[in-house]
């Protein structure tokens, strides 16, 4: 049996009229750059994230990018990140010529520690406050612990840029006075970046991403920067680049929009499904440590995004045998993310050769990501715990 990591075709065959109508409607229009589907689309976005506005733009790269340069970080500047994630959230930062700072992760969720944050920017403010800003990445399709960095953040008096790029449509759990109150990923913060790649839950036919904000000045800030810096047409006050959203990408996202609770919700019951099976294979927890929902427990989570699983990631010994192993047997799996931010070959030799996340890299070498989407079958996650099963017994 074949098990791809993800299979779009059956994703995308169900919408292929509509699809085909929306592209065809952008072919029609003549109105190639920006236009109604773009400012349909972030209208359509900003409702869903419960944010005033999104600003279309060029891929999830380069809305972290575009919002960094809204925030006027530069070069001298700090920010203050994760170690433990995909390079774009490094490599906006560098790009800007600020310098990343690292905090360790949470061995729980493997998004950022508050407790190794507050270590930092402490040790930050004794020696004359670098850091400028803090980007929080919401890993795998959960937030972070957004009330504890938000408190941080207003203690240190930093911006707070939310990477949430695989997390769109993730809710957080605030509790106030008895009260809890559920907060999409995006809008805690002054903005949150998200993807479009084809490979997120809400993914297009190529690049794409949107920023989200509640901030009618840097909502502003970005769309000017994301336009050559320039307003009026011609006059350009701000130096910025080339970070608009292709219409055709903002017209079918638009179809695929209103399907992604469905799909989420999917995602989940095949995470259940997957920690039944491990269950009565014998392997949940010993040696299969399955992914933690940390808030799955919280007031109305049944009714919220608690885990959107982008994706599915188990923690094993001998990791790299089992993927191995497992992709011999047909089964789609991947390593995210085999080398941490801080080992990265592109930064200055020995920069952070003494820094230690141990957390972040022991998740470096023990964690892989399994088959999760939409419309995986019973019978292919059987499957993969049959032949997961097998594997160690056999060894």
């Amino acid at each position: 049996m074949k098990v791809p990591l993800l299979d779009l075709k059956p994703h995308l065959a169900p919408l292929r009229k509509e699809i085909l109508e929306a592209v065809t409607r952008v072919v029609d229009s003549t109105c190639y750059i920006l236009g109604d589907e773009v400012e349909g689309l972030e209208a359509e976005i900003a409702r869903y994230c419960g944010t005033m506005s999104g600003i279309g733009v060029s891929s999830g790269t380069d809305a972290l990018l575009v919002s960094l340069m809204a925030l006027g970080i530069g070069q001298g500047d700090q920010v203050l990140t994760t170690p433990y994630t995909f390079f774009a959230t490094m490599g906006s930062i560098l790009r800007v010529g600020a310098r990343p700072v690292f905090a360790d992760i949470d061995p729980q969720d493997y998004n950022i520690d508050p407790v190794a944050m507050e270590e930092i920017l402490e040790q930050d403010r004794r020696q004359g406050r670098k850091i400028r800003a803090i980007m929080v990445v919401h890993l795998f399709g959960q937030c972070a612990r957004m009330d504890r960095i938000m408190e941080l953040a207003r203690t240190y008096d930093l911006p707070v840029i939310e990477d949430a790029a695989q997390a769109i449509g993730a809710e957080f759990p605030e509790v106030e006075n008895g009260r809890t109150t559920w907060y999409r990923a995006g809008s805690m913060g002054i903005c949150g970046c998200f993807s479009f790649f084809p490979s997120k839950n809400l993914g297009g036919i190529g690049d794409g991403g949107m920023v989200v904000t509640g901030d009618p000045g840097f909502e502003e800030l970005l769309r000017c920067l994301r336009n050559h810096g320039a307003k009026p047409k011609y006059h350009h006050r701000l130096t910025g680049g080339n970070f608009r959203l292709d219409p055709i990408q903002a017209a079918v996202l638009r179809v695929k929009l209103p399907r992604l609770e469905t799909w989420h919700s999917r995602r989940r019951e095949n995470r259940e499904r997957y920690n039944r099976l491990f269950a009565d294979a014998g392997l949940l927890d010993d040696p299969v440590v399955t992914p933690q929902a940390v808030y799955e427990q919280a007031d109305g989570a049944d009714s919220h995004n608690y885990h959107i699983f982008n994706q599915y990631v188990i923690r094993v010994p001998r990791r790299d045998e089992l993927r191995a192993y497992l992709q011999d047997a047909g089964i789609g799996c991947e390593v995210y993310y085999p080398v941490c931010l801080h080992r990265q070959p592109c930064l200055p030799a020995g920069r952070y050769r003494d820094l230690s996340c141990p957390v972040a890299e022991k998740a470096a070498r023990e964690t892989l990501a399994l088959p999760i989407y939409p419309e995986l079958s019973e019978a292919q996650q059987a499957y993969v715990v049959e032949k997961i099963q097998t594997f160690y017994a056999s060894r």
